[in-house]
């Protein structure tokens, strides 16, 4: 990534979590917005939370109508809900970029899609063999926003965590939190707060 640090501000507007109960799961994905030079929304909710994410957004400053990108990490339904709010926006839900009726070609497996030169998108498959991680450099280093690649910072220590909750290829997966945790000073999980590595 780029050597000059940006002006990009992290945003964890909600913080994901997933809980057994009687009935079965209860489940939303973390949502983070990303605001400098683009302003990019990173996994949306459930179809549920549109009230909650836009007023969230403007005590932010920030209108749905601004929003330059909607990023979805994999396309399950806590994570793609609330897209509908950001109609000027492009999308990129896992690895499909698409504005209004337009589909974009883009190989992740082979290089990363660039936002500009403080934020990209890898392909990190494991979860669902489409998920994307977000990378984002500033003055706090690298932020990896990762979806459900990992769960929550308890499975660092416990892999049946993230195994529990679902893996199209735990190999893949595997290879990828490598990867992740090579690369990020900072983790904002899919299901629960954003946390620091210890390097």
């Amino acid at each position: 990534m780029c050597a000059e640090k940006s002006n990009y501000e992290v945003i964890v507007l909600f913080t994901g979590y997933s809980r057994n109960t009687e009935q079965g799961t209860q489940a939303n994905c973390t949502c983070t917005l990303l605001k400098g030079p683009k302003l990019v929304i990173i996994d949306t909710m459930t179809a549920w939370d549109g009230e909650i994410l836009t007023k969230a957004l403007l005590s932010n400053n920030v209108n749905c109508k601004d929003i330059d990108f909607v990023i979805c990490t994999h396309g399950h339904s806590d994570h793609i809900g609330c897209n509908y709010l950001f109609p000027e926006a492009t999308h990129i839900v896992g690895n499909c970029i698409s504005h209004k009726n337009n589909y974009y070609a883009h190989n992740f497996s082979d290089s990363p899609y660039k936002i500009d030169e403080n934020v990209q998108i890898i392909h990190t498959p494991g979860h669902t063999l489409q998920d994307v991680t977000v990378l984002v450099e500033n003055e706090n280093g690298i932020t990896a926003i990762v979806g459900d690649l990992f769960e929550n910072e308890d499975d660092l220590v416990d892999d049946t965590i993230w195994k529990n909750a679902g893996s199209d290829s735990q190999e893949l997966q595997f290879q990828n939190r490598d990867k992740i945790l090579e690369i990020a000073d900072w983790i904002v999980p899919g299901h629960g707060p954003m946390f620091k590595l210890n390097k």
